[in-house]
């Protein structure tokens, strides 16, 4: 099956990144994490807002009670959209002052996994942690370069972590202490699909959705690893979806103009912007991150 997607926004972002619809909001919350700002945008009244972040910004996740957790390039933060401010919590790796945060995902038991990765693009410095109780815990899993996802099934038993650069995703039964075990390959992609799998997120049936950086569209895969729809934008970089609305199934993607020469933006008018689409598969509502700290 092959939709296509459609601009609704005018954002240029040069890296958007991390959408996550909002339900107590009926919004959708992203980044820009070049800029770097946080965007909000609210589909029933196009309205666009913005904030500027205290450094690259990968992510933001809803907390429960209210308020965001950020993750910028020193750090997790705790973000205020009332006032714009942000408030340190922690450090994510001082000892790596090479990387940046790249992607998110809170798991059903309101746990946060993230992932960081080599600024340059050139190291396996990247890892994935999981933060429970103000406490930041590296995951297990394999260092890479670039760390995406993890996309968290609806049971919360397995994630997936994207290995962007590697071009593969890799699925890990996930421990009731926050740690990942039993490694095992769930997509390595050939050379008949375009672009590097960026972002990913499970709708409510286990389905894997995955953006693809050069590849100008997104795709879903089965359990299985079966893809069962692709839809296509008109810009090459496609970073990551969020499933949301008043059903679960407006689906939103971010896009990215990085790395785009003048002739391709000019090709590309619409690179950077907010697209969406609609899916048969709703996602998953009401996930957020229980912080006691």
């Amino acid at each position: 099956m092959t939709g296509r997607a459609h601009s609704i926004c005018d954002v240029g972002a040069t890296l958007g990144e991390g959408p996550i619809w909002v339900a107590r909001e009926s919004a959708l919350y992203f980044v820009d994490i070049k800029a770097p700002r946080v965007y909000r945008y609210d589909p029933a009244t196009a309205k666009l807002e913005h904030w500027d972040a205290p450094g690259q910004v990968g992510w933001i996740v809803p907390i429960a009670g209210g308020g965001f957790l950020t993750g910028v390039q020193d750090g997790l933060y705790r973000f205020d959209s009332a006032s714009g401010a942000f408030e340190k919590l922690c450090d994510a790796e001082p000892e790596k002052p090479g990387n940046r945060m790249n992607d998110a995902a809170v798991d059903p038991a309101g746990r946060l996994w993230f992932g960081s990765m080599d600024d340059s693009e050139e190291s396996a410095t990247g890892h994935l942690y999981s933060f429970t109780n103000g406490v930041i815990r590296d995951s297990g899993a394999d260092p890479v370069i670039i760390t995406n996802g993890p996309a968290i099934a609806p049971d919360g038993k397995t994630l997936y972590a994207v290995d962007t650069a590697d071009r593969r995703v890799d699925a890990y039964t996930i421990t009731a202490e926050g740690t990942l075990t039993e490694k095992r390959p769930f997509l390595v992609l050939d050379d008949s699909v375009q672009g590097h799998p960026d972002g990913a997120i499970c709708d409510s049936e286990g389905g894997i959705w995955l953006g693809f950086f050069g590849g100008a569209a997104v795709r879903r895969y089965a359990s299985d690893g079966q893809c069962t729809q692709t839809v296509e934008f008109p810009a090459s970089n496609v970073t990551k979806i969020a499933l949301g609305g008043p059903d679960g199934r407006d689906a939103y993607a971010t896009t990215a103009r990085k790395g785009l020469s003048k002739e391709q933006l000019a090709e590309q008018p619409e690179a950077g912007n907010l697209f969406t689409f609609r899916v048969n598969v709703p996602g998953i509502s009401g996930t957020e991150l229980k912080l006691d700290k």
